[in-house]
């Protein structure tokens, strides 16, 4: 058996290109790995199985972990029991799901005798964010998730996450942003980010007024953590997910702590200098 950790992230910045030909955006993304973490258990079985715990999701072939073991040819990699115990909040923008994926393929290429690299080609058939937590840390992510630039800024803050108490569709978000003729969002910049983060700026997510105008009661809630923490508050990926930048660990644990109930779920965290883990 191996027990592998599989962190979120979030997107510190997110400008999203016209629709392509392919039918998919073109992105240029600002994405940070942080230790909040799904974990998942891998057995070797005489027959493929998945246990999902702590959510309602899938456990068939649209589970994004069956997507990854698919992707495998079958002759070729053993048949495996998987327990996956779900932390992070789904259809939240934090990248849960994804991360699941790559962990799948890691503990995959570590009991076939692979190098992950091995697998990296394989992660971006099976979605667009998942090669990128095969590496984690803080990253400029391009094209449709295929080009990963790891940044050298070392992040001297933490993050307090707020997911509000709905979900939101990507694809609709996708949708509604092409309606609304690519609007871009509310930009962040200059002395109101942390130190390392000024060079990379000014950070926006051009998803937002598409989220917002899907759902109006984000911009609500988007309010009320921006007078809570008196301080920038972003979104990350295609929501509903909130997240603000603090000193330290101590400081987002104080934020998040204020955060108030009627949120779906609240986290500090810390930067993740790496992404999906063996931890057995």
């Amino acid at each position: 058996m191996s027990v592998w950790e599989a962190p979120a992230k979030i997107n510190l910045s997110l400008e999203v290109g016209p629709r392509g030909a392919t039918g998919l955006h073109p992105l240029r993304s600002l994405v940070l790995c942080i230790g909040w973490t799904d974990v998942l258990h891998f057995e070797e079985s005489d027959e493929d199985h998945l246990q999902v715990v702590g959510a309602d999701l899938p456990d068939d072939g649209e589970n994004l972990v069956w997507k990854a073991v698919a992707a495998i040819r079958r002759g070729s990699r053993p048949q495996l029991h998987i327990r996956l115990e779900k932390s992070i909040p789904v259809a939240a923008g934090l990248g849960g799901g994804s991360s699941d994926a790559a962990a799948t393929l890691a503990a995959l290429a570590d009991l076939m005798g692979r190098d992950d690299e091995a697998m990296r080609s394989t992660a971006v058939e099976v979605g667009a964010d998942v090669a990128l937590f095969l590496t984690g840390g803080l990253q400029r992510m391009e094209g449709y998730g295929e080009h990963l630039t790891r940044e050298k800024a070392t992040p001297d803050f933490a993050v307090a996450v707020a997911v509000p108490p709905f979900e939101l569709e990507t694809s609709r978000v996708y949708e509604r942003w092409d309606s609304l003729d690519e609007p871009t969002g509310p930009e962040v910049e200059g002395r109101r980010l942390p130190p390392s983060l000024r060079l990379l700026g000014p950070l926006r997510n051009d998803l937002t007024p598409a989220a917002v105008d899907l759902q109006p009661e984000l911009a609500d809630f988007i309010a009320e953590l921006s007078g809570t923490w008196e301080q920038p508050v972003l979104m990350s990926g295609s929501g509903p997910a909130l997240f603000g930048l603090f000193a330290d660990l101590d400081e987002a644990t104080g934020a998040a702590a204020a955060v108030p109930s009627a949120y779906r779920q609240r986290q500090a965290a810390a930067p993740r200098s790496n992404g999906v883990e063996r931890i057995d």
